[in-house]
């Protein structure tokens, strides 16, 4: 197995991670709470280092992005475990399993790398399951990436240490990340983990220049009121400023969350309406195809820029990074250098 990076060597064998927010302390044969780091005689492994679950060529849009290569196609990889334990996780099939599958397979990072270029994408995505806790791997396929000039993506929870982050500010180009709730309580109940730790890694990435988007599932009656949406919000506004992506998308029921109903298609409205009251100029809905609140409109003129349906992309009115109707700049990042 590979050995893991960002732990401590305690006492009595024991080790201590620090790539997580969880900072497992972590005794010997032992497993920290994500499942696949693991302590063998006092050293820390990365488990699943190469090991792949999942793998697709994905449109950017699907993770979702859509001011990061817009209309582009991304390889996507995912393992398994994660650090959180979520009741409504849409991948729990992969997400909550454990390293006696058979159905893991390897793909080594230069492997990664030459199917990525050889599948007509513009970025490599890890997703599927939690990216960080994948540390090693992603920073090794990545660092190879950046070097053909392919762009490099997180679709993550956000509950990386500052350490971790500080590892892949050179290679890592987009942080997507899922802020589950403005509420600790629910973090605490739903997920596993806290809030806090999210908010501080969601800010330390956009400061070490990774394009940012939220994204934030929206669950009757467990995170849906104005008043904790006007809080995330605001707390976007002031910590990443008015040019991030926020999706708001639409809960259907899965995993230990069936009894919970989907989404009013009109309180995800009210909250779109609200963000873009308060002075964000890139909100957008998810899960609900077809709907008018996915294109992306000049937030000077409203005139439709780029138009989706579903993962169909049409830019019609852009000219580089410029609204062809008045002018006005759009924020996206349109090539990787």
């Amino acid at each position: 197995m590979h050995e893991a990076r960002l732990y401590q060597k305690l006492e009595d064998d024991t080790v201590r991670c620090s790539l997580c927010a969880h900072r497992c302390t972590i005794k010997e044969g032992r497993q920290g709470v994500c499942g696949v780091r693991i302590n063998r005689g006092g050293t820390l492994y990365a488990a699943t280092f190469g090991k792949v679950i999942a793998e697709a060529v994905d449109p950017i849009e699907k993770k979702p992005l859509f001011h990061f290569l817009p209309g582009t196609l991304s390889y996507s990889l995912g393992t398994i475990g994660c650090n959180f334990h979520c009741a409504h996780c849409q991948n729990w099939q992969i997400s909550q399993q454990t390293l006696e599958m058979e159905s893991l397979r390897d793909i080594s990072p230069e492997q990664g790398v030459e199917r990525a270029i050889r599948s007509g994408c513009a970025s490599i995505a890890w997703t599927y399951n939690e990216p960080a806790i994948w540390h090693e791997y992603p920073l090794a396929m990545g660092t190879l990436a950046r070097k053909e000039r392919l762009g490099t993506v997180y679709v993550t929870n956000g509950y990386i240490t500052e350490e971790g982050l500080n590892e892949l500010a050179g290679m890592l180009n987009a942080f997507r990340v899922d802020i589950k709730s403005f509420s600790d309580t629910f973090y605490r109940k739903v997920c596993g983990g806290r809030l806090q730790p999210v908010l501080d890694a969601t800010a330390h990435a956009k400061e070490l220049g990774m394009h940012v988007e939220t994204v934030t599932l929206v669950i009757p009656g467990q995170n849906d009121s104005m008043e904790e949406m006007e809080t995330l919000i605001r707390w976007v506004l002031e910590n990443l400023g008015p040019d991030t992506p926020m999706h708001f998308t639409r809960f259907h029921p899965d995993y230990r969350m069936l009894d919970a109903r989907p989404t009013e298609i009109r309180t995800l409205e009210k909250i779109y309406e609200r963000a873009k009251e308060l002075g964000i100029h890139y909100p957008y809905l998810g899960n609900v195809g077809g709907h008018p609140y996915e294109n992306t409109y000049c937030p000077s003129c409203g005139s439709v820029v780029i138009e989706r349906s579903g993962y169909a992309v049409r830019i019609r009115g852009l000219e580089g990074h410029n609204c062809t109707e008045c002018g006005g700049h759009i924020e996206y990042v349109s090539q990787i250098r």
